[in-house]
């Protein structure tokens, strides 16, 4: 049978559970473990595909195309193996399953209630995502904060499998430990509250970790000990770093995955965190920078910038930058800016590459227009994701095929040239609302052209990238296109969807349909997104 990890949040959000998970995955995978990783989020939505990405970062596609949490992105990148359905689950997802079977008789006719039937359907879940990835060890993230209403189903899950079985589920605290600068010293009074709240749920840690911005000293271990029933050694310091990927390392210095290890009773089989140090070097000493502009819509929140709209891009202009030995320097351009100013464009000039990733709906879509515009005539590399694609395919049929009122009938449904046109079998789903789900999601098959940059990249004739979209590119305007010198590189060979698409002439003039930054891994990074910082490298 797996053992099972639960990691949970306490004080406030937004402290790193996720990467916690992931880091905790990757030490005890390199003691030689299969380790597979499950994320929860305690909402009522049954996916993350209608979250907004400004308040809950970015959807995360999997190879079997459900939506969920960008968490489950950081455990494939740090596990480097594929997640899959059972391994996410929402309030909603949860109860939407347990209506579904009680519709369906599976019941036997007995009364359905909120405890034991949620939990227990939230157990057989977690114990299904095991078996099927044949995992030693299943980490479970408890989405939230403890104390909050909304994950108490979960945390009383959590309780119950302890309770059937003991020696097989350990519970790990992820609290935060504030400084106060008026005070100028760690406090640990919070995580105590944290863990007393934990209590009430019936759970005692056996593990906390201890984030703050600086590492945790011996009498903060002490106190923290002494106050919430672990043993000092089970606390692990888990200050600020500089890149997630220092994470594992880190953990490491408190000997964290024997520590775990030790309360299943078992021994680690190997001990290899190797290619993981020599990523972390890379890190720390790559000299020379690479500039890297990325014009969306999604990270703007007040006067704060919330990356993780775009955390997978992210992180592949990462793991590629440091492939080629090069520091990353990333900018979050708006391209609404570029629509009311479009002399502001040619800020674009000083950096060595531009990103247009996907997104929806019209606002600053003409900005964008105007930044693919840009980057065509001034011969500066250029990456587009999905909407990206959908920008260049729009701009080149303006400007170069004289189309003119070129638009995607997503932004103008009566545009009398749909350059961009929702898929057939999409009309009806848009009809029917049926909304949530319901979009061309996960892994499909592309078919490259050889002689074109993308096969250069890719080096394979037929490759499979996932996807996320309702609308492409319309056949009915692809000879125009083509003649006119856009390339259609990449093509879909069971539905004849153009998939990529590029510009002869061109130093780097890239754009998928599909999201090859979900793919992307510290260790692999991803073959487009390594062309495309060779080819920003060259400018």
């Amino acid at each position: 049978m797996a053992k099972y990890i639960f990691i949970a949040g306490g004080v406030m959000s937004g402290i790193g559970k996720g990467i916690a998970t992931a880091s905790i995955g990757r030490i005890l995978k390199s003691k030689g473990f299969g380790v597979t990783a499950i994320k929860i989020d305690p909402y009522i939505n049954v996916d993350a595909g209608t979250m907004n990405p400004i308040e809950h970062g970015e959807v995360f596609v999997t190879e079997d195309g459900i939506e969920t949490d960008q968490d489950l992105g950081n455990y494939e990148r740090f596990l480097e193996e594929n997640i899959y359905t059972d391994n996410y689950m929402t309030t909603g997802r949860v109860y939407q399953t347990v209506i579904n079977r009680e519709r369906n008789l599976e019941y036997n006719g007995k009364c359905v209630e909120v405890v034991p039937d949620i939990p227990n359907e939230v157990i057989d879940t977690i114990k299904r995502a095991g078996k099927k990835a044949k995992a030693d060890f299943v980490l479970i993230e408890i989405g939230g904060t403890v104390g909050e209403y909304q994950n108490l189903l979960f945390l009383e899950a959590a309780r119950m499998l302890k309770i059937s079985h003991p020696k097989d589920v350990v519970f790990i605290l992820v609290s935060y430990m504030p400084i106060p600068d008026i005070i100028g010293e760690m406090k640990t009074k919070p995580t105590q509250y944290a863990v007393r709240t934990l209590n009430s749920a019936g759970i005692q840690p056996d593990m906390i970790l201890a984030r703050s911005t600086q590492s945790l000293d011996e009498p903060r271990k002490k106190k923290l000990s002494q106050f919430c029933n672990v043993a000092p050694q089970d606390i692990i310091s888990a200050p600020d770093v500089a890149s997630v990927y220092e994470v594992p390392l880190n953990f490491e210095k408190d000997d964290m995955g024997n520590r775990i290890l030790k309360k299943f009773n078992m021994k680690a089989r190997s001990s290899d965190l190797k290619d993981w140090e020599k990523l972390v070097a890379v890190i720390k000493n790559s000299p020379k920078p690479i500039e890297i502009g990325i014009v969306g819509k999604y990270f703007e929140s007040g006067k704060f910038t919330l990356t993780d709209s775009y955390i997978s891009v992210l992180e592949a202009v990462k793991h590629a930058s440091f492939a080629n030995d090069r520091k990353p320097i990333i900018t979050w351009l708006s391209a609404e800016d570029f629509e009311k100013n479009p002399e502001s464009l040619n800020l674009l000039k000083k950096f060595d590459g531009i990103i247009v990733p996907g997104g929806f709906g019209s606002r600053g879509v003409e900005g964008k227009i105007k930044a693919v515009q840009f980057c065509r005539q001034n011969l500066i590399p250029y990456l587009g994701l999905c909407y990206g694609l959908h920008m260049a395919v729009i701009e080149f049929a303006r400007n170069v095929c004289d189309l003119k009122d070129a638009n995607t009938t997503e932004v103008n449904p009566k545009t009398k040239s749909p350059v961009i046109d929702i898929m057939p079998e999409q009309k009806n789903n848009l009809k029917a609302k049926n909304m949530g789900g319901s979009m061309r999601l996960g892994a499909y098959d592309c078919k490259i052209k050889k002689g074109t940059q993308a096969f250069d990249a890719y080096k394979q004739e037929v490759i499979s990238e996932r996807h996320r979209h309702r609308y492409e590119v319309n056949n009915e305007y692809l000879k125009l296109l083509e003649e006119r010198g856009l390339v259609a590189s990449g093509i879909n060979p069971q539905t004849n969807l153009v998939e990529i698409i590029e510009i002869k002439d061109h130093p780097f003039f890239v754009a998928t349909q599909f999201h090859p930054e979900f793919k992307s891994r510290p260790l692999h990074p991803h073959p487009l997104f390594k062309a495309f910082i060779l080819a920003s490298i060259k400018k």
